[in-house]
C-alpha cells in the first residue's frame, strides 16, 4: 500500500511538471499553438466532408467555413465550424481558455477548448443534442485535438473516424 502512495505521489509531481514546463511557453508560442490547432481542426473537418463528398452523387455535405487559415482563428471569441446535410448538423464551437494554458477540464494541459455538438430535426423535436467537450491539449511532444464524452466518461482522439460515428448516428 506504502509504495502504491508512493506511486500516485509521483505521478501527480510528474503531472505538476509537464504543466509547469507548458506554463513556460510565451504568450507568442501558445498564440501560434492556438491558431496552428484551429487550423488542424478545420483541416480535419475539410478531410472528413472530401472523404464523404467524393463517394456521393448529388448529395453533398457543407463544410463552413469552406476554406480557414491559421490567421482566422479569433481570439478572444468564439470560433464555430459547421458540417451539414439535409437537416443534419454538426456544429463546433471553441475558443482560448481563461487561462493560458489550462487543465481545470481535462486532466491532459490543453490551450483551446470547445464543444461538438449533433443533431437532426427529430432530435430537435424531442431537445435533444449529442454534445461531447474538445481539447486541443499539450502532449509530450506533440498537439493534438481530444475529445471527452462527459456521460460516458471516454476521451479519445478527434478525428475523421469520430466525424463519421457522429455523422452516421444521425442518419438513424
Amino acid at each position: 500500500m506504502a509504495q502504491e502512495d508512493r506511486i500516485a505521489g509521483l505521478v501527480r509531481q510528474i503531472q505538476a511538471a509537464r504543466n509547469r514546463e507548458h506554463l513556460a511557453k510565451s504568450d507568442g508560442e501558445i498564440a501560434a499553438l492556438q491558431r496552428q490547432g484551429a487550423y488542424e481542426l478545420h483541416s480535419i473537418c475539410a478531410g472528413f466532408v472530401r472523404s464523404v463528398n467524393s463517394n456521393l452523387a448529388g448529395i453533398a455535405l457543407d463544410l463552413a467555413p469552406p476554406e480557414y487559415s491559421p490567421e482566422a482563428f479569433r481570439n478572444p471569441g468564439v470560433n464555430l465550424i459547421q458540417i451539414g446535410s439535409g437537416g443534419r448538423e454538426i456544429h463546433i464551437a471553441f475558443q482560448a481558455p481563461r487561462e493560458r494554458v489550462s487543465s481545470e477540464k481535462f486532466l491532459i494541459p490543453y490551450v483551446l477548448e470547445g464543444e461538438v455538438r449533433a443533431f437532426n430535426q427529430k432530435m430537435l423535436e424531442r431537445f435533444e443534442v449529442r454534445t461531447r467537450l474538445l481539447f486541443y491539449c499539450l502532449e509530450e511532444d506533440r498537439a493534438c485535438w481530444r475529445f471527452f464524452d462527459w456521460r460516458t466518461r471516454h476521451t479519445g482522439l478527434f478525428g475523421e473516424d469520430f466525424l463519421l460515428n457522429l455523422m452516421e448516428s444521425l442518419f438513424v
